[in-house]
Order: structure tokens, then C-alpha cells, then sequence
């Protein structure tokens, strides 16, 4: 299964919350994985604010962002193109969603997605509008 994350859902391979056990059972079971290119750096985003707010230490920082970086070396990074943007568009004006909600959708569908995983409703809701198979993390 191809096999495409969002943030809110691939954050959750490096922290552990609530369905963290889904996104590691989904991991498993994809033959590729998906990321949008504006994936890393917002799951870097989530660690930085976690260190901040003091809910990791510097270390579990450092291990989270390596073995962050060791995943995506093997993932599909999909880029912006003027095709991903246009469906982001077209995204943005059929549903409630934030811009970068819409990019991701509009990356999962640009590759061929066969399931995208988000822990955002409205961007569920949005992923299954686009023809997407959508799995709740």
C-alpha cells in the first residue's frame, strides 16, 4: 500500500501520543511511504515547539529528529509543483481547510496515493472529497 502522511499523522512515528500506534502499524504495512516536502520541516517544527515548552529534553530532541531524518531517506518526498498547486487550489475552494492541509492532500493525490493519514477531520474530509482513502491517526 502507498501510503501518504501528513504531519499532524507522521509526527507521531518520533513523539508518542495518541495514535501513535496506528501510524506505526500503518508504517508497517506500506510498501512506500509518501511525505510532501513541507512535511519535515513542519514535524521539526512540532519537536522544537515540544523542547520549548519543556515536554522533551534536548536528547529526545536529537534521537526524534535522527531517526526522523533516517525515515524520510527511504519515503517518496513529493514536491510543489505547478500541478500540486493548482489541486491545491481547487482543494482550498471545495473545503474548510488551511493552506498547508490543502498542499498535503493535493501532494497525495499528485502521487498516486492509495491511503493518506491525518489526525485533522477536515483534512480527512477533504483527502476523501479528492478521491483519497482517508485514515483517521
Amino acid at each position: 500500500m502507498k501510503a501518504f502522511f501528513d504531519s499532524s499523522s507522521f509526527v507521531k512515528r518520533f513523539i508518542e501520543e495518541e495514535g501513535s500506534d496506528k501510524v506505526e502499524t500503518t508504517c508497517s504495512q506500506a510498501s512506500e511511504l509518501g511525505l510532501s516536502v513541507i512535511c519535515v520541516p513542519e514535524v521539526v517544527s512540532a519537536l522544537n515547539r515540544r523542547k520549548r515548552e519543556r515536554t522533551i529534553t534536548d536528547v529526545q530532541y536529537g534521537q526524534a529528529k535522527s531517526r526522523l531524518l533516517a525515515d524520510v531517506r527511504d519515503a517518496v518526498i513529493i514536491n510543489l509543483t505547478p500541478t500540486v498547486i493548482g489541486s491545491a487550489i481547487r482543494i482550498l475552494e471545495t473545503s474548510p481547510v488551511r493552506a498547508m492541509d490543502a498542499l498535503h492532500v493535493a501532494c497525495a493525490v499528485e502521487w498516486g496515493a492509495e491511503a493518506f493519514a491525518s489526525s485533522d477531520d477536515r483534512q480527512l474530509k477533504a483527502a476523501r472529497k479528492a478521491g483519497l482513502k482517508a485514515l483517521k491517526m
